[in-house]
């Protein structure tokens, strides 16, 4: 009897020492989503604010502004192209490197890619109102906040849905892809409330994805692979809110 007892107060002590580590790392999660969230919003303000002026020049962008020199190249000249499509770039290079560098330079490079994003969709400053911009965001990271916490509290097993939304995922790319050149509102409109279920499904499937992830690999102790872990999930969970902000933009901003 004594030595079941001592079993049991062991694989008690394990298991809340599990839960203890789980809660450390999900909080390591959204902490560092959280920092590139605020530095992609810093970032887009910054080039927004410097992209247009009240001094009239060359390049109009609407009554009243005018597109800055910087401005013109950010959205205008061919450089857009760069700026539209680093962030892109960065992703699938994170996942070519993340084997080879340090915890530490994984979230270097994390930021690195947040600061890119805010470049990258900084635009919406000058076409969006701020106020709507703020409300959607708050649509935004309330949804997130609901969808994560069912992710993480579920019993139930949803990574099935993984190739489901991953098929989904690629085919709203294609679509928004071929539309740059067909500019049709009808497709922009149909793949906005596609995105907005797409990534919503994927804000829950990547929060079980990290929940279970650290389970597994929690009695190996490896705590540089960890912290690895940790900012990938960062990054998953980061893309899944960026876009369905982005794509609830599209459908519900006030436009100036």
């Amino acid at each position: 009897m004594a030595e079941y007892n001592t079993i049991r107060t062991g694989v008690g002590a394990r298991s809340a020492a599990i839960d203890a580590g789980l809660r450390t790392h999900m909080n390591k999660v959204y902490g560092t989503m959280s920092v590139g969230m605020l530095i992609t919003a810093l970032a887009a303000w910054a080039m927004a604010g410097l992209a247009v002026t009240d001094v009239p020049n060359a390049y109009m962008f609407r009554d009243g502004k005018y597109l800055t020199d910087f401005g013109y190249a950010l959205y205008a000249s061919p450089l857009k192209w760069v700026v539209m499509f680093l962030p892109l770039a960065m992703v699938f290079g994170f996942g070519a490197i993340i084997n080879r560098i340090s915890a530490a330079g994984a979230q270097l490079y994390f930021y690195a890619f947040a600061a890119a994003m805010g470049i990258s969709i900084s635009w919406i400053f000058l076409v969006f109102t701020g106020f709507s911009i703020v409300q959607v965001f708050l649509i935004t990271a309330i949804s997130f906040a609901g969808l994560s916490l069912y992710g993480y509290t579920t019993k139930k097993d949803i990574s099935g849905w993984g190739s489901f939304l991953i098929m989904g995922v690629i085919g709203l790319l294609v679509a928004m892809i071929v539309n740059i050149w067909l500019q049709s509102p009808a497709i922009m409109f149909a793949v906005s409330i596609l995105g907005v279920l797409i990534f919503a499904g994927l804000t829950a499937y990547d929060t079980q994805k990290i929940k279970t992830t650290y389970l597994a690999h929690a009695h190996g102790g490896d705590s540089e692979w960890l912290g690895k872990a940790a900012i990938m999930g960062a990054l998953n969970l980061y893309l899944d809110f960026i876009n369905m902000f982005m794509f609830l933009l599209q459908l519900f901003g006030n436009r100036d």
